[in-house]
């Protein structure tokens, strides 16, 4: 499927396979999946070998600029790699003012923690973050929301988008507490893009077991609230 395929309104007869299409562009398919493991395992690789804060640090952050330099020299979207940058680039910041390794993977750990909170309010309060996919499908980011049964199938979307995240704390907050900086380096890589797309599995499961049609209709001031939504990342 091409990138003007997910992205046109008309490309989707459901809201299902329009939310799987978001997913998969906003994952940044495999390429960008891999891009965002590559630092994390340039960083914990050197340590493991090196034991020098300094030289894993540069290793790390090295890989996602040849990555960088890539993307640009192919003139595809660095969003990805961007990312990826700036992740090791706020851990290094951590790292070097404590100078304890460990504090490299503190900001992914207190991210995933804040992003796990918010996904469960969102879902509390019966707003799940998966309902504004949605809107961004249909150019109206809350009518999603007049529909009951749009409303739990995005709760039990964002149920399974938010536990990777609260996974990745339970982890990786006990090692860090124990200065296991090789263990905490695995741990990311093994709960990183493997996680994600587990999740992601499981979602496409879950949708592909629905048929909500996109209405058009709603995209229109007239139309009445409780008709389905109309039609589109990671």
């Amino acid at each position: 499927m091409s990138t003007a395929d997910m992205t046109a309104p008309a490309a989707h007869a459901t809201v299902e396979a329009a939310v799987r299409a978001q997913m998969s562009k906003a994952l940044g398919g495999r390429r960008g999946i891999v891009e965002a493991a590559v630092p994390t395992i340039a960083f914990t690789g050197t340590w493991v070998g090196t034991s020098q804060l300094k030289t894993s640090l540069i290793v790390g952050i090295a890989s996602a600029v040849v990555l960088l330099l890539v993307r640009l020299a192919q003139r595809t979207t660095p969003q990805f790699v961007l990312n990826s940058l700036v992740g090791i680039g706020i851990g290094a910041f951590f790292a070097t003012r404590t100078g304890d390794a460990k504090d490299v993977f503190l900001p992914g750990i207190l991210y995933n923690g804040a992003y796990a909170a918010g996904m469960l309010l969102s879902i509390v309060v019966r707003w799940p973050v998966v309902g504004f996919l949605i809107g961004s499908v249909t150019g109206d980011p809350t009518a999603w929301h007049n529909d009951s049964a749009l409303v739990r199938l995005c709760s039990r979307l964002t149920w399974l988008l938010m536990l990777p995240c609260l996974l990745r704390v339970v982890i990786q907050l006990p090692l860090y507490w124990a200065d296991q900086v090789t263990a905490l380096g695995v741990a990311k890589i093994a709960l990183g893009w493997p996680l994600q797309v587990a999740a992601l599995a499981a979602m496409v499961w879950v949708l592909a077991r629905g048929r909500t049609p996109i209405e058009p209709g709603l995209q229109t001031p007239t139309q009445t609230p409780t008709q389905p939504p109309a039609q589109p990342s990671v």
